[in-house]
């Protein structure tokens, strides 16, 4: 087997006669050529999606005022911020709320403002109202503060997810006799709906489910610009699904987490979501280059919708209350035909993440590629794999 590396990837990068296709593509020329030339042809297949991410944030740095202050709340348009780290530093979460949210009081709530929408009111350029209180110190006599700011006026706006690009999720529906508001998207009752959220073929960790080339430090098209993987997202539980004949239907499990620069992105990419009856979040655009460095690594580039599955999952009753097992397996080819068949029954589906903008993501990040703006970057330390075997641990209480 032939083996590429990165360093031969990029000087072709660098030469202008590097090989770069979507994943989309990729599959179109592993059938018209097979694996074996399409491996040795093709450098780098882009991937995206873009899809609500609640388990993301961004740590800011405001500067000091005059007299100082060690800012020990703080609030952006009333959302509030965690303070626990420096005297003007903050990190504000993607699903926090305004103290005065009515939450899901009258229920379902509208959740109409988050961190989410902060962190895009930021990176699109819009004035921020910053308030601020100390207990006052020697060092940091200032008790209270109240600004506008915008993205401009502070020192470091650090976009930090620690968990987005879910490689695969549930395919969610609802048994029960009632609606339901769920993270999911509203469920009707009596298996009236399904969703899912995940970009199928397009998808970054759907196309290198044994972590080959994805680890520390590779670089990404996140927000719009450039990021990077900072380590193994949480809850990230990486495996290999397979039914009950014991036939693979791909991964499901893995997670990133991911860090880049707020100044260089875009609102495009970074959009704050409200969920009916659940919460705030921040839609996130991610795309990660796969090199082919081998025909390994290209035969899972080039699993089609077909090839992929997700469980399909009870949130009426069996996921609220973490009851093991699903109603079955559904292929990305089925979800994406806008109806599948659950327990006899023919249940019309609908995605939470975008397939346009995904296909979108991909072919923004081939062409940064193609035009020698962005390189490969080897991991320093790749992630753990399903080989590791890895479970999560659950609360007791």
């Amino acid at each position: 087997m032939s083996e590429k590396t990165y360093q031969e990837i990029n000087a072709r990068i660098k030469s202008g006669k590097a090989v770069v296709v979507t994943a989309e593509e990729f599959i179109d020329i592993v059938r018209e050529k097979g694996l074996t030339r399409a491996s040795r042809e093709v450098d780098v297949v882009t991937t995206g999606t873009f899809a609500p991410m609640c388990s993301s944030g961004v740590f800011l740095n405001f500067g000091h005022p005059a007299p100082r202050i060690k800012m020990h709340r703080v609030w952006l348009n009333n959302v509030p911020a965690y303070t626990g780290i420096a005297a003007v530093d903050a990190y504000l979460g993607a699903t926090e709320l305004p103290d005065d949210d009515p939450l899901n009081s009258n229920y379902p709530g509208e959740f109409r403002y988050g961190g989410g929408h902060v962190i895009e009111d930021l990176v699109a350029g819009r004035p921020v109202r910053l308030k601020a209180l100390g207990y006052g110190t020697d060092c940091y006599p200032r008790r209270e503060i109240e600004t506008t700011i915008t993205i401009h006026d502070i020192n470091e706006a650090i976009l930090f997810n620690p968990r987005n690009a879910y490689q695969n999720y549930n395919c969610a529906v609802n048994l029960s006799n009632r609606t339901i508001y769920t993270y999911m998207g509203i469920l009707k009752p009596n298996l009236g709906n399904a969703h899912y959220s995940t970009s199928g073929q397009l998808s970054p960790l759907l196309k290198d489910p044994h972590f080959k080339t994805i680890g520390i430090g590779t670089r990404i098209f996140l927000g719009g610009g450039i990021g990077y993987v900072a380590w193994h997202g949480t809850q990230h539980f990486p495996a290999m699904q397979t039914d009950a004949s014991g036939k693979e239907l791909g991964p499901a499990g893995g997670t990133l987490a991911v860090i880049g620069d707020l100044k260089q992105m875009s609102p495009r990419w970074l959009m704050g979501t409200s969920y009916l009856g659940y919460g705030a979040t921040l839609s996130v655009g991610i795309g990660v280059p796969i090199p082919i460095l081998n025909e390994e690594i290209a035969r899972y580039a080039a699993a089609t919708d077909a090839d992929l599955y997700a469980p399909i999952v009870d949130y009426g009753e069996a996921y609220p209350n973490r009851k093991p097992g699903n109603l079955g397996y559904v292929s990305y080819a089925q979800l994406k035909s806008g109806k599948i068949v659950v327990q006899g029954k023919e249940v019309p589906t609908a995605p939470l993440s975008s397939y346009p903008r995904a296909r979108e993501i991909a072919g923004i990040l081939k062409e940064w590629i193609q035009k020698g703006e962005f390189f490969l970057s080897e991991p320093v330390q790749l992630l753990p794999s399903p080989a590791d075997c890895l479970t999560g641990k659950v609360l007791k209480g």
